[in-house]
């Protein structure tokens, strides 16, 4: 992209979020949602504008298909996060944080709302009322705290808490390309506001169960190596989970540990969610594309970090995705 083009989109984006933010204000009951199985941005992202509205006087509700993950329920708001399937009152407007396509939140009902479509993820449907799309945003917690300064909102530490857990989870503690000098500026004032780094850490990357850490030494011991050793496959299915004393949720963050290893390039992790229906998360160094591949199967994400679904017989997919990476891996390698 040249500056002309990046300065053009710069700018569309600036408008498109000053126009969401006057229809904020001049609206009241906002319904705030995500998409299914939300992770750390996607939860820090609804807090801090949960938050934000709330100190504007709005009426506020978080629903989401699926609970927060365990770590994140030592924040602020948290528990208040309804879990349902659907809503029947949409309220004045939807807010929608990081969702390509409604149905994604798997939540019905919130299309008979103003929907108010906030991502900065490539392959966004544009299915809203408002469509604020910035794909620079190294997460979509970056694009919540511009809201709240057009808003004119105070960076409390109750919003600049779930700002930081956002732009943490979402940047992979700061390992992914999508970083840029504004993501450090944006931590900068969430440090400034209140927030501890240290203790934020911990209680993300700390609060470990036992259950956990025998299904990471599981999963880890079944990891897989093509012949190159670049590429790293894994997978769990619902027994292994449970013969450790753990859940699906307990596998977060496990993906990126074969990353630690120099010559690994590249992680597919394949989770079974029912017979011959797996959900697959991508991951990866420097320029492989793996949101390339996750497109491929109707999902998506960002260049480092992607997932998407697909059914079909464990060996097959395997084969299918190694494949696939190792094309992102090669092209990588001609640039």
């Amino acid at each position: 992209m040249n500056r002309t083009q990046d300065a053009d989109d710069r700018m569309a984006a600036s408008d498109t979020r000053a126009r969401a933010a006057e229809e904020i204000l001049r609206r009241q009951r906002f319904v705030i949602t995500s998409h299914v199985r939300p992770d750390g941005d996607a939860i820090g992202s609804q807090l801090a504008m949960a938050f934000a509205l709330r100190h504007l006087g709005k009426d506020v509700r978080i629903v989401n298909r699926d609970p927060a993950p365990p770590p994140l329920l030592a924040f602020p708001g948290t528990a208040d996060i309804e879990v349902a399937d659907r809503v029947e009152d949409p309220g004045d407007a939807v807010i929608v944080m990081e969702s390509g396509d409604l149905s994604r939140t798997g939540v019905a009902g919130l299309d008979r709302g103003f929907v108010i479509n906030i991502d900065h993820h490539v392959g966004n449907a544009m299915y809203g009322a408002v469509n604020w799309f910035d794909v620079s945003a190294a997460a979509c917690g970056e694009m919540v705290f511009d809201l709240v300064r057009e808003l004119r909102v105070p960076l409390t530490y109750e919003i600049a808490v779930h700002i930081y857990v956002a732009i943490l989870t979402d940047t992979g503690s700061f390992h992914y390309s999508s970083i840029s000098p504004r993501t450090f500026d944006i931590c900068r004032e969430c440090v400034e506001a209140g927030v501890s780094p240290p203790a934020v850490a911990r209680s993300i990357f700390d609060s470990n169960n036992l259950g956990r850490l025998k299904l990471f030494g599981a999963v880890l011991s079944r990891m897989e190596l093509d012949d190159s050793g670049r590429l790293a496959s894994l997978y769990v299915d619902h027994q292994i989970a449970a013969d450790c004393g753990g859940t699906y949720e307990d596998t977060e963050g496990l993906i990126n540990l074969p990353l630690t290893v120099k010559d690994i390039q590249a992680v597919v992790f394949f989770k079974e969610s029912a017979a011959d229906d797996w959900r697959i998360s991508l991951r990866s160094k420097g320029d492989i594309d793996v949101n390339a591949v996750a497109r491929q199967f109707g999902g998506g994400g960002h260049k480092n970090a992607s997932g998407c679904s697909a059914t079909g017989r464990f060996a097959d997919l395997k084969t299918l995705f190694q494949v696939k990476i190792l094309e992102q891996i090669e092209l990588a390698g001609r640039r």
